[in-house]
């Protein structure tokens, strides 16, 4: 039988070795913010000759026009969207002549809206305050639904952890891919972002729920081989799910288009997350709790692992 609870500081290494260089480069560069998010103006149009500029020559407009914050990308293969600070429908229609007279038209205008900063923030601020409330919530069902096993709470906060590490890897490749790749944090971001939490959550609690009928049935095997034992009997479950998950998600990636890019892939790395977190994070930490492992951190004695 496979012995994944005993090899479970290599899992926790192998998670801080993806998570750390993520949270650097937070720390480094930041989470560069769209304009749904900071406040802005969203420019999306068709060059209809099928030969569109290169976006630093739509760059070279807006800043000519005294416009701020000017940031420009292909779609597709006839498509330009630019994002900047605020513009209105004369400054919108200054930026469509210009670029008639120097890359030709006809032009077509897909896209025009502008968003204040208020509303972006007011989105922002009801997406932490739902991850925050659905953590609560997680945590008090995990608690009562549990609360004929022995110290119930453990299972509700190893499952917060585990979501909390598939937060954690989710900011840190998006703070990379900001960086290497232009893309932003905007509100499908913020909804992904939310789906991960509940799939974190609810594939920690299938684990959690094989443990609990294993601690009924195998009552004379020690905690540690009974968690492994569960683990291996969810493991089926749990990676048939997310290979329906990740065969999905792989279609949308391919046939979707550039717009759905950003959102599918920052699913994909955390459906992912969210399953190697329930079985190598979330039912490991409560081996370690149960053994009180920290003990042993800091000391010359050898750490039980199984």
């Amino acid at each position: 039988m496979l012995n994944i609870i005993g090899r479970r500081y290599w899992f926790f290494g192998l998670s801080l070795l993806v998570i750390i260089p993520g949270l650097t480069a937070l720390a480094l560069w930041g989470l560069p913010m769209a304009f749904d998010i900071t406040g802005g103006s969203l420019l999306e149009v068709r060059f209809e000759s099928g030969e569109p500029p290169a976006p630093a020559e739509v760059v070279t407009i807006y800043q000519e026009l005294n416009i701020s914050f000017p940031q420009v990308q292909r779609a597709g293969t006839n498509d330009i969207v630019a994002s900047s600070e605020p513009i209105d429908e004369a400054t919108k229609t200054e930026i469509i002549t210009e670029m008639e007279s120097r890359f030709g038209g006809p032009i077509t205008v897909l896209r025009f809206d502008a968003i204040g900063p208020s509303v972006g923030m007011e989105t922002v601020q009801r997406v932490i305050g739902a991850a925050g409330l659905a953590s609560l919530s997680v945590m008090a069902y995990i608690t009562y639904a549990f609360r004929d096993v022995p110290q119930a709470f453990r299972y509700a906060l190893a499952a917060i952890i585990a979501m909390l590490h598939d937060v954690a890897v989710v900011i840190g490749f998006e703070a990379i891919f900001g960086h290497f790749l232009g893309w932003e944090v905007d509100t499908l971001f913020l909804t992904a972002l939310l789906a991960i939490i509940g799939f974190s959550v609810y594939d920690s609690i299938v684990v959690f729920d094989r443990i609990r009928e294993n601690q009924r049935i195998h009552r004379r095997l020690d905690y540690e081989t009974l968690v492994n034992h569960s683990i291996v009997q969810t493991l089926n479950r749990s990676t048939s799910t997310q290979l329906i998950v990740i065969l999905t998600l792989l279609a949308l990636l391919l046939f979707g288009g550039v717009t759905t890019r950003h959102f599918v892939v920052i699913l994909l790395i955390g459906f992912f997350s969210g399953t190697y977190s329930s079985i190598f994070i979330a039912s490991p930490i409560l081996v370690l709790w149960e053994n009180r492992e920290w003990r042993w951190w800091f000391s010359r004695k050898k750490v039980r692992t199984g």
